[in-house]
């Protein structure tokens, strides 16, 4: 067994260590074997932390110690709240971790029960329970077929802290109150966020995150509550909802100067601290909120792709998954080379930035390689780059006019989002027929170099037949 606390040995044996024999097993460790007096075990003999030879927990605490034969009746078929460790005796932090967990048992007397596990002994018990280190403390609440891990400091305060906010949840349900995780009918995918678990899933995951903060006795918060819960629905996969009892958690409601209820924090994506948050400014009905969520979304998501046309799918899946899609006609290769190209590359990327919000599709194309395409949006005729703005659901679309540069471009399409200028019918009323071609290498076009061809074996006429034929 591993060296324990300071007084785990007999009282008798103490005296040895303290007159210098420093041979004595006794100076370093309280061993089973030599604990054992003429085969019995006496009080008498140890002090109450020496008990960790008798099983952790002896006779002197408030610890209720728990084995296979007890374990349902005493806390699985019970109404009352359990904290259970489930610990090693020879386990050095579990030895550390007795006296405060015994104190806390005495101070939870009357409101919660506390029990130990010894689960080096009773391994069956432990393994039911996904115990794989020591110690494990488990809180047995309102389902004890689902206990919830204690993950805080192992003090005195922090386990009673733990028991008290399950007590206090137990009590708020037989209430009636809402608790966070419950949004009045049936399963939210709201969030239930606590102190073990707020920093994990928002500050260091990458997603949006919109979290409140309420008091169960909050009639505003009471009145949000089932608008929180269906725009965390409908926001599911793009935005996350979570609330905060900012009653049980005030370490962390304080964290974010949370001074009235409801609270609510906007997280922006990606790795984040406290100094991320914002305030919501939105209202406070499902519609407000998922509006409010929705245009952070757009802000935070990164630019369209800009697609070459390529095949058919690439024009079928930027154009029918969006409202509008931005067509680009591109002068080719020998025309415009690498340098020349990529600059309008660059204007329509910018462009796609700037209008990401709207969700468009943004394609381009070299000139002549869909002829299909050019002629059902009329590109082309007079000269390239040209540009067309279609809309596949109407099967219409708009023609730039103006000049090919971000400006013209931009002046183009911020009519176009507001509804303005003229539309025509796509001919054929259908997305046109695409060819398939290779995308380009982003290189300059080889240029043909002219045929060397062998003059030594042409034979030439002389010199005055060559001035008879001009004669002639």
């Amino acid at each position: 067994m591993n060296s324990v606390p300071t007084g785990c040995v007999p009282r008798d044996l103490r005296r040895q260590r303290s007159s210098g024999r420093q041979g004595s097993p006794y100076a370093i460790s309280c061993r089973r074997q030599e604990l054992s007096l003429s085969g019995a075990l006496s009080s008498d003999y140890c002090d109450p932390l020496c008990s960790v030879a008798l099983g952790m927990y002896g006779p002197h605490t408030e610890v209720v110690d728990l084995s296979p034969a007890n374990f349902k009746n005493r806390v699985i078929d019970s109404d009352e709240i359990w904290v259970v460790e489930f610990y090693a005796p020879w386990c050095g932090h579990c030895q550390s971790f007795a006296s405060e967990y015994a104190k806390a048992a005495s101070a939870l007397k009357g409101v919660v029960k506390v029990g130990a596990v010894d689960a080096d002994k009773d391994k069956s018990l432990g393994g039911q329970y996904g115990v794989r280190g020591f110690p494990t403390v488990k809180i047995f609440g309102a389902n004890k077929h689902s206990p919830t891990d204690y993950s805080g400091p192992r003090t005195a305060d922090g386990v009673a802290s733990a028991a008290l906010q399950e007590a206090r949840k137990l009590v708020d349900q037989k209430l009636g109150k809402r608790t966070s995780g419950d949004s009045g009918s049936g399963k939210s995918d709201v969030v239930e966020l606590t102190d073990s678990n707020f920093e994990e899933l928002v500050l260091n995951s990458d997603d949006l995150w919109l979290v409140e903060f309420f008091a169960p006795w909050c009639g505003h918060c009471k009145n949000l509550a089932p608008h929180w819960a269906k725009a965390a629905t409908e926001l599911k996969g793009k935005v996350k909802l979570g609330a905060v009892d900012a009653t049980v958690y005030q370490g962390l409601a304080s964290q974010y100067d949370v001074k009235g209820y409801p609270t609510i924090k906007f997280f922006p994506a990606g790795k984040k601290d406290r100094h991320s948050a914002e305030e919501y400014n939105g209202g406070r009905t499902a519609d407000d909120i998922v509006q409010w969520a929705s245009d952070k979304a757009a802000e935070s998501a990164p630019p369209p792709e800009l697609l070459q046309v390529t095949k058919e799918s690439v024009l079928k899946e930027a154009c029918q998954d969006s409202q509008l899609c931005v067509v680009s006609v591109l002068p080719h290769i020998y025309d415009c080379q690498s340098e020349c190209r990529q600059s309008y590359l660059d204007i329509l990327k910018r462009l796609g930035e700037k209008y990401k919000r709207n969700r468009w599709g943004w394609l381009w194309s070299e000139a002549l390689a869909q002829p299909k395409l050019e002629e059902a949006l009329e590109i082309g005729g007079f000269g390239y780059p040209a540009l067309a703005v279609l809309n596949s659901r109407k099967m219409k679309y708009s023609l730039l006019r103006g000049s090919f540069s971000y400006d013209g471009i931009n002046e183009f399409l911020r009519e176009v989002a507001v509804g303005r200028g003229s539309s025509v019918p796509v001919k054929g009323a259908k997305l046109p027929e695409v060819v398939e071609v290779e995308p380009w290498d982003g290189k300059d076009a080889k240029m043909e170099e002219p045929e060397d061809i062998d003059l030594s074996d042409v034979e030439l006429e002389p010199e005055d037949q060559v001035k008879k034929h001009v004669e002639l």
